[in-house]
């Protein structure tokens, strides 16, 4: 039966991409979802909590300790926002040198595992993950 599951064989195959990616980028000392925090604050200076943790699927209580200690390391910073009542978010400096180790790092780890697909079918799975992404 276990085969024949969606949901099993897509945990097999998180799993097998989780271990190269451990194997590779977390000697850098950083999980996969530090790293996608750190790119999307990247991409987006200034974003406030809430539309971070809409974006890497979190609620705003799980994502708070993450953001503490992405700032407590020196990665991070929280400035006033302009209505006061919300936080903006910035790369340091210091954060920003270190995510540009780990990118390399991460491109790395998924041109290897894009290795095992042909260009077409490693973007028919994409399309395929984002349908099932799509809350209904």
């Amino acid at each position: 039966m276990l085969p024949q599951l969606l949901g099993y064989e897509l945990r097999l195959a998180q799993q097998a991409v989780f271990r190269d990616f451990e194997s590779s980028v977390g000697s850098l000392g950083i999980s996969a979802g530090r790293v996608g925090v750190l790119i999307l604050v990247e991409a987006n200076p200034g974003i406030a909590q809430s539309p971070l943790a809409l974006a890497v699927g979190l609620d705003r209580s799980s994502l708070v300790p993450l953001l503490d200690q992405l700032e407590e390391a020196g990665w991070l910073e929280r400035r006033a926002g302009t209505d006061r009542r919300s936080n903006g978010l910035w790369l340091t400096p210091a954060g920003t040198k270190r995510l540009a180790r780990v990118k390399t790092q991460v491109r790395a780890h998924e041109k290897r595992i894009a290795a095992r697909l042909q260009p077409q079918e490693r973007a028919e799975l994409m399309r395929l993950l984002r349908l099932l992404a799509v809350t209904p």
